[in-house]
This record gives C-alpha cells, structure tokens and sequence, in this order.
C-alpha cells in the first residue's frame, strides 16, 4: 500500500529537531544549560532517524 522504500531523512531529522526543540527550550527557560538541550535535540533527531531506516526497511 504504501511505498516506505524512499523516506525522507531530512524531514524525518527536521520533525524530531522541531519536536525535542519545543521541549528544549522550554527546559531552558526553566533553567537547564543550553547545551545539554542541545545535546537532547541531537540524540532525538539521530534516533529519529534510526527508526526510520529500521521501520522502512
């Protein structure tokens, strides 16, 4: 039905970035070391596209 052989990695990597970036800065604001919230956007944004690879394959 559908065709998930051609997933978009950058949009899957740019939907996780806007998701966990959300969450981020609003743990910035709160106080957290923007770098850590940074750290939390890579990790998201890289597992993101691991499950891609894995669920499209």
């Amino acid at each position: 039905m559908f065709n998930h052989s051609r997933r978009d990695w950058v949009s899957a990597t740019l939907t996780a970035a806007l998701g966990a970036g959300i969450i981020t800065s609003f743990a910035v604001s709160q106080g957290q070391h923007p770098l850590v919230a940074l750290g939390i956007t890579s990790f998201s944004a890289i597992a993101a596209l691991v499950f891609d690879s894995v669920l499209s394959s």
